[in-house]
Formats: C-alpha cells, structure tokens, sequence
C-alpha cells in the first residue's frame, strides 16, 4: 500500500479509515443526548471540563423542567444549579446557559441561529461549541477543535499549529466541508481510546503505517489531555 506522503493525503486516509472503525453520521457519534438544536447547545456547554457522561445524567431533568429557551430564560438560577451541578463549575455553568437562553429568546426569536458569526456571540458559546452545534444537529460544515483534536492532528502532521482556530482553518482545507464534522468526532474517539496523550497505543492504532508520530515515538505533541 503506498503511503500517503501529504497532508491531504494522511487526512484523507486517516477519515477512511476512521469512518470504518467508527461508523456512524455526526449525530450518531457525538455522545451527548439531545433532541433538539437548544438543547445540543445546552449540553456542550455544560461539557466544558466533564464527561459527556456526566452531563447526560444531568441534562433529562434540565430538559424536563427547562427545554427551550423562553423557559430556561425564565428559570432560577439556584434550581439550575441544584441540577447541573454533577457536571462542575455548575455556578458559571448556570450562568452561561440562561445567559444564552435570554440571548437566543430576546435577539433570535427563540429559534439558536446557524451562522457562526451568531452564534459565537452567546453567552458561553466558541467556536468548537459552535461548530459541534452546526455540524451534529444542523448538518452544516462545522470542524469542532479540542484537546484529542488538537493532539491528533498534530501527530498526523495535519498541521503544526496549536491554537485551535488555526488548526480548524488548515484541517479544513484538507477535506470537503461535508466531512469536517464526522473526521473531528472520529478524531476524539481515537484519541479518547487509542491515541491517547500521554501512552499513545500505536500498536492498536489503524494509522500507524502512515502515522509521523507512530514512526518517531517520542515526537511531542501539544493538545494532552
């Protein structure tokens, strides 16, 4: 088999093969249980610093008692807390997802917007919490940037670069605007199970042929977690 010897090249058979090991749409992938755009947009922001685990135990009653936000706009911040707290830092936590919901009430009609430029001016809301939005529950390009992101990509020699906006400008020059989601969701879950930051298992890992790192193990990469 040749070797990809681009950057493009790597990302293109890093998502092949990643699309096999972890089959599924955007959506399907992303761990974190919703219904509805609100309600995706809540969750990521309760996930800052948690597991998606523990704001899935957290978010059913959240969305039974506040599932829109005209009704998160409206809730008392201490039940909220009392609510959210497994997920940590549930006091700023509290305040960011009211604070959206006031702003996606007041200024969108209660309707979360698509654009970016929208979005990324709500309360608690960045560009990663933006782009998973667009591209889990809105099916628009949207290349979330993390942590195993930011590892990963730097191991494949996708990029050098460590601040995430510059690393989701040069990844996403390297595939169609259709796969930014999936490849970035297919990212983390390799990253959270094989290419982990400190121990990567590269005997395990489906890259390891073409992988930089896998060839120079003790290259360092930023992005540990």
């Amino acid at each position: 088999m040749v070797k990809p010897r681009s950057a493009a090249g790597r990302a293109k058979e890093t998502n092949a093969r990643l699309a096999l090991a972890y089959p599924g749409s955007a959506s399907e992938l992303c761990a974190l249980k919703f219904e509805t755009p609100f309600q995706l947009l809540t969750a990521t922001i309760l996930s800052a610093q948690t597991t998606d685990e523990r704001v899935n135990l957290a978010t059913p009653q959240l969305f039974d008692r506040f599932g829109d936000a005209p009704s998160l706009a409206e809730a008392d911040p201490t039940e909220v807390e009392t609510i959210i707290q497994p997920t940590g830092f549930f006091r700023n936590k509290t305040k960011s997802i009211i604070g959206m919901a006031c702003a996606v009430r007041d200024r969108f009609g209660g309707v979360v917007p698509e654009d970016m430029e929208d979005l990324v001016t709500l309360p608690g809301v960045g560009r990663k919490t933006a782009n998973v939005l667009r591209s889990v529950a809105m099916g628009l390009p949207g290349l979330p940037v993390d942590t195993h992101v930011i590892r990963l990509t730097n191991r494949l020699a996708l990029t050098d670069q460590s601040d995430p906006v510059k690393i989701e400008t040069e990844v996403a020059r390297l595939l169609p605007k259709d796969q930014w989601g999936v490849f970035s969701l297919r990212l983390i879950l390799h990253g959270r199970s094989v290419c982990v930051a400190r121990r990567p298992r590269c005997e395990q890992c489906v890259l390891s042929d073409f992988c930089p790192s896998s060839l120079m193990p003790t290259r360092r990469s930023p992005g540990r977690s």
